[in-house]
């Protein structure tokens, strides 16, 4: 399957007083066409960094990034124009998001009218139809941010994300900021939209169980790099990162038979700034060995499913 979006080994550092913070470092992933890739980790771990460095919201330190085949590492201000109708974000908070002075229309119409492609009849015409799309009510049309509810806030922000039909979306934890009710409605839209559009996503998250139900891959972050991908059904059913385990033993289950035993992390967290080569996780890993403190890779231990970790075979 063609990849939508590659990353070689791509780098985002920042600086601070205490020297070169690393929020993403060395990551090399593939996002297939029409695929969803989750991306999880704890807070901190660099997922929103990668998400927005990809799309060119932030500018990469190092590395490579390709879409379609095509290298945008290092874009002109025309092409990264070009490039903000075939890659949008839906960002987590989706009142903080939308310009607080517009009304829902105005949101919906505006990146049609940006872009220049469209006549004033054919922008009224399509933001009609984002606005049905998204389920949206005719009647909110002249309504501002502060009143709706935070479901239909982000109905709003899905729609001007999706306006001009990009082919890769990044959705930075769309779901973590509303109510549990609403939660489900939003991500069976997002859903059925890349089905309709046969879009790509990234779907940024902490929240394992919404990973699973959306993802058809899944990469775990830890301090900037990948620890582990695979296929969803599979990183769930044979996890082989210790980190990967800790994770998924957290997630709440409702069968009293069939419960994973909570592995419980002990050890203070790497420090982001100016780290040292070797596995991020073995200050907190329980087993952790002296040859866990020399270079780690991503390697692949079975078909599709790597992992950076020099004892993952012993378990």
């Amino acid at each position: 399957m063609s990849a939508v979006i590659e990353v070689k080994n791509l780098q985002k550092y920042f600086s601070t007083p205490k020297g070169m913070l690393h929020a993403v470092d060395g990551v090399t992933m593939k996002i297939g066409a029409g695929r969803t890739m989750g991306v999880v980790g704890e807070s901190g771990c660099g997922k929103s960094t990668l998400g927005r460095t990809i799309i060119h919201l932030q500018e990469s330190t190092g590395g490579q990034i390709f879409f379609k085949g095509e290298d945008i590492t290092h874009v002109n201000a025309a092409k990264q124009n070009q490039l903000k109708g075939d890659m949008q974000i839906i960002f987590q908070d989706p009142y903080s998001s939308l310009n607080p002075r517009m009304t829902v229309e105005e949101t919906v119409k505006e990146p049609l009218m940006l872009s220049r492609r469209f006549s004033k009849k054919q922008v009224a015409e399509e933001t009609d139809k984002l606005m049905e799309l998204v389920g949206i009510d005719r009647r909110m049309r002249k309504a501002y941010p502060h009143e709706l509810d935070g479901g239909r806030r982000q109905r709003v922000g899905i729609a001007r994300a999706i306006a001009l039909n990009p082919a890769f979306v990044v959705c930075d934890e769309p779901v973590s900021a509303l109510d549990v009710s609403i939660q489900a409605q939003v991500l069976n839209l997002l859903q059925d939209l890349q089905q309709q559009r046969n879009m790509t996503y990234m779907f940024v998250t902490h929240d394992l169980s919404v990973v699973r139900h959306i993802s058809d891959d899944i990469c775990v972050m830890y301090l900037g790099q990948l620890v582990e991908t695979a296929p969803a059904g599979e990183l769930f059913e044979h996890p082989l990162h210790p980190y990967t385990k800790a994770l998924l033993s957290a997630i709440p289950s409702t069968d009293i038979h069939n419960r994973r035993k909570r592995i419980m992390l002990k050890g203070e967290i790497t420090s982001p700034i100016n780290p040292k080569p070797g596995c991020r996780f073995a200050a907190r890993c329980p087993y952790a060995k002296e040859e866990c403190h020399r270079k780690q890779e991503l390697t692949e231990v079975m078909p599709n499913h790597f992992v950076s970790c020099l004892r993952c075979k012993e378990w």
